[in-house]
């Protein structure tokens, strides 16, 4: 059972959320939470737009939270996309090595030529 009170710490200047736990043999313990501002409004919008209690919201977003952090993210797999980058008509490409030589070979006569 829990039983939650928001309260204002005066030497912090912000908002705590006091949270008193029950067990089975009604041992009380309190746990102080420093929450946001901003999460503060938020949670009391969410409570007036639904009429529900404030301590049910906390109590709603913590789980929604909670069974959040124990789902493995989905992770899309990689896709990559396969485009030609062309090849010479002539050329085997079961012949890599033959290919290469003669590739090799054109840039050679290419740059002989410019020296000229």
């Amino acid at each position: 059972m829990f039983l939650t009170r928001l309260t204002e710490s005066f030497s912090l200047k912000k908002r705590c959320l006091d949270i008193l736990i029950f067990d089975v043999m009604m041992i009380c313990m309190r746990t102080t939470l420093t929450i946001d501002d901003d999460l503060v409004r938020e949670l009391r919008e969410k409570a007036h737009q639904t009429g529900a209690p404030f301590k049910e919201i906390v109590n709603k977003a913590i789980r929604a939270g909670l069974e959040q952090i124990d789902k493995p993210k989905q992770i899309k797999p990689y896709k990559c996309k396969a485009y030609s980058l062309g090849y010479p008509p002539s050329a085997d490409l079961n012949h890599a090595l033959n290919l290469a030589d003669r590739l090799e070979s054109e840039e050679i006569a290419r740059k002989l030529s410019l020296r000229k």
